[in-house]
């Protein structure tokens, strides 16, 4: 779960990482407010899921109130890489003697946490290194010793840090570590980190939190934004079904995230594109068979269905009844493969439905279905 920039800033803040002043805004006249607040010099920051807004025309600048309100009518209702800016964040512009770069992600290879720092920021990490490698510095973090000293000094060293930022560039980076560690998040970014006559700002915020973290932390799961994201799998967060939207046209549902890979592997090898991840667990009930087909019913881009079981603790009699009653008024074409616990009981429900219904197709390899539904996806 990605959080917005006013939200990471908020918990930035309260752990003692300085920013900003700054308020929320939904409508002109609560910028026209803020500003006013704010001194009439203030940052507009268009509140969308993605990066890059400055060089999209996210961000403004605001030199007056009259300015503020103006650059917002320009910015409200723009559409930045497919997300519409229905909220700005306006913040008191600071005085920016110099920008750098501090932040920490999961770092899958290495088991640990990678620590990034840079003498230089304001742009995305991977143009850092490009353009200035000789200022970027990387540690890794064993999760279980935390956050050395002597790696800190590692990071200051090899980044080129000036020494006037040291102690304070330190301390942010400690804190940083504790809030991802505390949240269970994946990434936890400052960019830029600004140095201004009064000492260090986080200018730029980024929290994201692993989903499966989330029911520790419901504050956070409070939070989460539903007006960027498919709706579709907004619906299956609410009923609990792990689905994800792809870009193809042969809808896969199948019981465990092994397998719903191994299909839609499966689908690539023969020529054909996933229309979706959807895991259905290893218990699922009938009535979460009938809401998972029901929910990938609901992408207009399907053409066929593509229902991989393989039954362990979900029996395949359970599954076909669930179907029967999913597929009673579905025309679209639908494959379908069940395997292991009760599957002759399963095959023999779904063959008594499949009667004189040309669009239901009994299949007994993955590989089978597969071709199947790439053929009848053409």
């Amino acid at each position: 779960m990605r959080l917005h920039e006013y939200q990471a800033k908020q918990i930035f803040s309260k752990y003692g990482i300085r920013i900003a002043r700054g308020e929320l805004a939904t409508s002109i006249e609560e910028v026209e407010r803020i500003a006013k607040e704010l001194g009439g010099r203030v940052m507009l920051k268009s509140q969308v899921l993605v990066g890059g807004r400055g060089k999209a025309g996210g961000i403004k600048k605001a030199y007056s109130v009259e300015e503020a309100v103006e650059k917002a009518k320009e910015m409200f209702g723009t559409v930045i890489k497919g997300h519409v800016v229905e909220k700005i964040y306006v913040e008191e512009m600071v005085e920016i003697e110099r920008e750098m770069y501090a932040g920490l992600t999961v770092d899958r290879t290495s088991k640990g946490i990678a620590a990034i720092l840079s003498s230089v920021g304001g742009m995305d990490i991977e143009e850092i290194a490009a353009k200035h490698p000789e200022k970027i510095a990387k540690v890794t973090i064993n999760p279980k010793w935390g956050l050395w000293d002597y790696q800190l000094r590692e990071l200051l060293i090899n980044s080129e840090m000036p020494k006037e930022y040291w102690r304070d560039v330190s301390s942010i980076l400690k804190t940083l570590y504790g809030i991802m560690v505390h949240y269970e998040a994946e990434l936890a970014e400052i960019n830029p980190l600004v140095a201004t006559p009064d000492g260090l700002i986080a200018a730029d915020a980024r929290l994201n939190i692993d989903d499966s973290a989330l029911f520790r932390h419901r504050d956070l799961e409070a939070l989460r934004d539903f007006t960027e994201a498919d709706q579709t799998e907004k619906v299956a967060m609410e009923k609990g079904l792990n689905y994800v939207k792809l870009d193809g046209n042969i809808g896969v549902l199948a019981n465990g995230a092994g397998m719903a890979m191994a299909t839609m592997d499966l689908i690539y090898l023969e020529g054909g594109k996933p229309a979706n991840f959807l895991d259905i667990g290893g218990g699922a009930s009938s009535e979460v068979v009938r809401e998972s087909m029901n929910l990938i019913l609901t992408d207009k881009n399907v053409k066929t269905v593509f229902i991989n079981i393989f039954g362990g603790i979900t029996r395949c009699d359970d599954v076909a009844r669930g179907l029967v009653e999913a597929l009673s008024d579905i025309s679209v074409p639908v494959v379908i493969r069940l395997a292991g616990t009760n599957e002759e009981e399963g095959r023999k429900i779904m063959r008594e439905f499949a009667k004189g219904r040309k669009n239901i197709y009994i299949v007994e390899t993955m590989e089978e279905g597969a071709k199947k539904a790439v053929e009848l996806a053409r």
